[in-house]
């Protein structure tokens, strides 16, 4: 899938400006099946790029990953719900603070007072050893932008630091509304939409903690390898979340692969209990719908450690 996107804006402001921005997604999907039973796989690498970005992924290669995904959970057994620790990979894994959190953190949210996350600027709302970023300056980011939809430059937004919320992602009309400046975050689908604050690229950054000693400190857990879809109330950070991948973590080891499990929660719990992360970032590439229509979003983190979440099951 290749899209050319090209931007025109022209306000009463006086400001005339125009961006041009070409993305390239990979979208691969594979189904396995056994005795009338099928389970699928994907991966769906994106970047701002033209078809250079085959350069950067081999398509074979690709499909083995999907498919593997697959075939393991075809062959996976069932997780008992409960409340555990959890560790989530990276790459997409990030998926869970976009949604839980992400939005919570949308000016559209925030002005108007229905937000988890509203009036407190400059509090504790994470565990310290949190920091989050949206970054709509990352080269070649698929959620990257040189201007927003209404004209303003993008910029490295640290929305928190060791756990304090610094910022919110802020367009003009509800920057008004809170006395705030823009930060660049103000997206849209295309001219039929009213733009809006919308994420672009969003990240936990890297931690100091050791893959090997966030899974080994989990007695009894789930390793979420891959995240899927998932809903959220951003009023009340309430969300649910399926895991694509998952894997029984048994005395600090990975063991055998379960399907059916899902994350339960509420955004401003999860972030109070990532008590371990990572040093490894990796992003992941989706699309995000809210009222200014579909936007490439950009989604990531280290492996992190959620001490303790409701895992849905059987």
């Amino acid at each position: 899938m290749e899209v050319d996107h090209k931007i025109l804006i022209a306000t009463s402001e006086g400001l005339l400006a125009q961006d041009r921005q070409i993305r390239t997604r990979v979208m691969i999907s594979s189904i396995a099946s056994k005795g009338g039973e099928n389970q699928t796989g994907g991966y769906n690498p994106g970047a701002r790029k033209g078809v250079e970005l085959f350069e950067d992924f081999d398509p074979v290669e690709l499909g083995r990953r999907a498919s593997g995904q697959a075939v393991t959970m075809l062959n996976a057994g069932y997780i008992d719900a409960g409340t555990m620790p959890v560790a989530i990979e990276n790459g997409f894994g990030g998926v869970i603070f976009h949604e839980a959190c992400g939005h919570s953190l949308e000016a559209s949210c925030v002005a108007l007072g229905q937000s988890q996350f509203a009036g407190k600027l400059g509090q504790q709302i994470a565990n310290s050893k949190v920091t989050a970023i949206d970054d709509g300056t990352i080269p070649n980011g698929w959620g990257s932008i040189n201007i927003d939809d209404e004209g303003t430059p993008s910029q490295k937004n640290v929305l928190i630091e060791n756990g304090i919320l610094k910022t919110y992602m802020i367009d003009k009309l509800n920057g008004r509304r809170m006395g705030m400046a823009s930060t660049g975050s103000s997206r849209r689908q295309s001219y039929q939409y009213e733009p809006t604050s919308r994420m672009t690229n969003t990240y936990i950054a890297a931690g100091e903690d050791r893959d090997e000693d966030i899974i080994g400190s989990i007695e009894y857990g789930l390793y979420a390898k891959e995240m899927g879809g998932g809903s959220v109330n951003p009023v009340t950070g309430q969300f649910n979340f399926s895991v694509m991948e998952g894997y029984i973590i048994r005395n600090g080891k990975v063991c055998e692969p379960v399907r059916g499990a899902s994350l339960i929660g509420k955004g401003s719990d999860i972030i109070m209990n990532i008590d371990m992360v990572g040093k490894n970032v990796a992003r992941g590439q989706g699309m995000c719908g809210a009222s200014s229509g579909s936007i490439p979003t950009d989604v990531g983190q280290p492996l992190i450690r959620v001490s303790s979440i409701t895992v849905g099951g059987r």
